[in-house]
């Protein structure tokens, strides 16, 4: 591929947002996305509704429309699929980022196709706007990574009548467990805090804590599940008793965090909670490469979101483009 003025790794809406940005700069540009577009919302729960309104989801100006107050996983994958094809935007799905090396241009980024074919982007900037969902936080437990457990959850009918145990107390556990009660699952929550966690949306927390006050689901707080069998997972409370609870199936839904493993070596600073130093362009502490979205704040990704990630991607490419533009000033 012949050098680009950027290469943005991700297909999210962030990345989305920055391709828009560039293509309304003029600015030559590609969209290296490992999966889908718009992978992340794609691996949401099947029937999840987003917190927000459809305005605060829009990128590029372009309205989504919807039917009902809160857009679901639905209007936004077919949302964001049209924008994309609307746009005529240069996104080259499937395609994995797996290192990314400076050069005199700019950057070389190391790309791996779904086959398995290896190949190479030069870029003289780069935009990072991978998000944290595709890093599952693992437990670190006996059995995590047996095939009766997910990090992901996608829809209660598989487990009518099974014994279905939710490891976490946020919104992706909420959801989860009620989705599951509902579905005919018999639900046991167990939580390490003494309550459920107060950033849990205002109006699914207080169905959840009715469930759990009325015992059609079942919750342990002040405890971890510390190991994950075929049949059962074996639960510690703080006070140091153990048990055993009858499990057909775990969602061990602890969050996720950033994984920019692909660009080990540059040495990018960190503040001490981990979020990347970004100057408020979101150029990282090395010059030409900026991080979009959550993707740059590992320790505060329950502050950053599309709502204002996309914003994010706006800011950079403005940045961009300004730096392209007096550089060939500066040449010419």
């Amino acid at each position: 591929m012949s050098l680009v003025d950027v290469a943005i790794v991700g297909a999210g809406p962030v990345g989305l947002a920055a391709a828009i940005a560039c293509k309304r700069a003029g600015l030559s540009y590609v969209v290296l996305e490992k999966g889908c577009v718009v992978n992340a919302i794609f691996e949401y729960p099947t029937y999840m509704t987003f917190f927000t309104t459809a305005p605060e989801l829009e990128i590029g100006n372009h309205p989504m429309v919807t039917g009902h107050d809160k857009p679901d996983r639905r209007d936004a994958l077919m949302y964001y699929r049209l924008v994309t094809q609307r746009e005529a935007l240069n996104v080259e799905q499937y395609t994995e980022v797996t290192q990314l090396h400076a050069a005199p241009a700019g950057f070389t980024l190391a790309v791996e196709k779904r086959d398995g074919t290896p190949g190479v982007v030069e870029a003289r900037r780069v935009v990072v706007a991978t998000g944290y969902y595709d890093n599952p936080h693992a437990i670190g437990i006996p059995g995590e990574d047996s095939e009766n457990v997910s990090h992901y959850y996608t829809e209660a009918h598989p487990f009518l009548g099974l014994n279905v145990t939710v490891i976490g107390a946020g919104n992706s556990a909420a959801d989860a467990a009620l989705d599951l009660w509902r579905g005919g699952a018999h639900v046991t929550m167990v939580v390490r805090a003494p309550e459920l966690k107060s950033t849990i949306k205002y109006w699914v927390r207080p169905d959840l804590e009715n469930r759990i006050k009325e015992g059609s689901i079942a919750a342990h707080f002040d405890s971890r599940v510390v190991e994950i069998h075929p049949d059962h997972v074996t639960v510690q409370r703080d006070d140091g008793t153990t048990w055993n609870l009858p499990t057909h199936f775990t969602f061990a839904l602890t969050g996720y965090r950033p994984d920019l493993s692909f660009l080990s070596g540059l040495g990018l600073s960190q503040h001490p909670d981990e979020c990347l130093v970004l100057d408020e362009h979101y150029q990282s502490s090395v010059p030409g490469l900026f991080v979009a979205g959550s993707a740059g704040f590992a320790g505060k990704t329950n502050q950053v979101f599309i709502e204002n990630g996309r914003h994010h991607a706006v800011a950079a490419v403005e940045e961009i483009a300004r730096q392209l533009s007096a550089r060939e000033l500066a040449t010419s």
